[in-house]
């Protein structure tokens, strides 16, 4: 019996999600060992994380959305796998409680209110940067 076309499509967008999250969580793994966090100073490997996969959502969903012709499995691929899994906001989360247990409370506002305020900045100017970007 063979799979309904339904069925198969599932399965491509599966797929396709997968394969995007098994790149993202490859690049949030290197930056994790890259930039070790022990609970003292500032979280570099999530931060960076965070604003390159912010920085890459912006792009990705601007140009695919207004810029490319209809894709069944560019915005999964790239959007919900690559940078789902590369972006973390529960590891932020877990990160801002160790500075804090750690005595670190400033430093864990600033984080938190920095990444935030960060993201939201990158989103804007990349969006940005993408509408006006010429078609070629």
């Amino acid at each position: 019996m063979r799979p309904s076309p339904r069925s198969q499509a599932r399965t491509q967008l599966q797929i396709a999600i997968f394969a995007g999250g098994a790149v993202g969580a490859l690049a949030r793994a290197g930056l994790g060992r890259w930039f070790p966090f022990d609970g003292h100073g500032w979280p570099w490997g999530t931060f960076g994380a965070n604003v390159v996969g912010t920085a890459a959502l912006g792009y990705f969903t601007t140009r695919l959305q207004e810029r490319l012709p209809p894709s069944t499995f560019r915005r999964p691929l790239l959007g919900t796998g690559f940078c789902g899994a590369l972006t973390t906001f529960s590891t932020l989360q877990i990160e801002v409680i160790e500075l804090a247990r750690h005595g670190h409370i400033p430093l864990a506002v600033a984080y938190l209110v920095g990444s935030v305020s960060v993201g939201l900045v990158v989103m804007y100017l990349v969006t940005g940067l993408t509408r006006r970007a010429r078609v070629r």
